[in-house]
């Protein structure tokens, strides 16, 4: 079974352009397979950070929050006080 395809187009420039059909040439792919290759990393990186989003907005509505002490232990970890001295 096999899913349906649609055409999507956009406008760049050339240097763009020139590019895509460089990266094309070097993997012997037409630049469209370029293209849907490079949307589909792009979706899959923001699908990852989006979920990430919705977790933490799900976790402060419930009011999950890190305490005082705990975001302070973080910057402890993560400072050197001794250089401000």
């Amino acid at each position: 079974m096999s899913e349906e395809r649609t055409t999507i187009s956009f406008r760049t420039d050339e240097a763009t352009r020139d590019k895509l059909d460089e990266v094309a040439k070097a993997f012997d792919r037409d630049r469209s397979y370029i293209v849907k290759e490079a949307v589909a990393e792009y979706l899959t990186h923001y699908d990852w950070q989006l979920e990430r989003i919705k977790k933490g907005i799900e976790a402060a509505d419930r009011g999950d929050f890190a305490t005082d002490e705990e975001v302070e232990a973080v910057f402890r970890k993560y400072t050197d006080v001794d250089a401000e001295d």
